[in-house]
């Protein structure tokens, strides 16, 4: 079921937020990419790692998943006039939240006093959420992708 009427896909074509959303998800990739090869490095004792770099990385990871949330907010808002869990985002929203959680969840349990080696299981554990909610969001790219050439076909759009 295609997640955009003609006019919700022209209004995304031309909203700021979508540009921002193509740049910031590649960065956040890229985030995360560092923090699962510092997290693994320093699990496995590959490489001398102190545990601060494990934090700054799921930090850094988190301040973007947040900023990502947050404009996603923006553009939902925009083309679906609701802030966030509209119909046509609604799994998304859910990923996005459940992500957010682990994330959190992360600074909760360090804050706790939870030993280093849970610490990084919990880091893996958001890193995986990130990773299906990621895939969750390129499977609707591709599909709309696929919706909106159909569309221009038919000369709809």
């Amino acid at each position: 079921m295609p997640r955009y009427t003609p006019e919700q896909l022209a209004k995304r074509n031309a909203s700021v937020w979508t540009d921002i959303q193509i740049i910031l998800a590649p960065l956040q990739f890229f985030i995360f990419l560092a923090g699962v090869t510092l997290n693994t490095l320093y699990a496995f004792n590959i490489a001398s790692i102190d545990f601060y770099w494990i934090s700054l990385a799921i930090l850094f990871k988190t301040l973007f998943f947040a900023i990502l949330f947050i404009t996603g907010m923006f553009f939902e808002k925009e083309i679906f006039n609701q802030w966030v869990y509209s119909k046509e985002f609604l799994w998304e929203d859910v990923g996005s939240t459940v992500a957010a959680f682990f994330h959190l969840l992360y600074f909760v349990m360090a804050w706790m006093g939870y030993p280093p080696e849970v610490l990084v299981v919990e880091a893996y554990i958001a890193y995986m959420t990130y990773v299906l909610n990621a895939l969750q969001y390129l499977v609707r790219i591709i599909l709309e992708k696929n919706n909106e050439r159909k569309l221009k076909g038919q000369g709809a759009i």
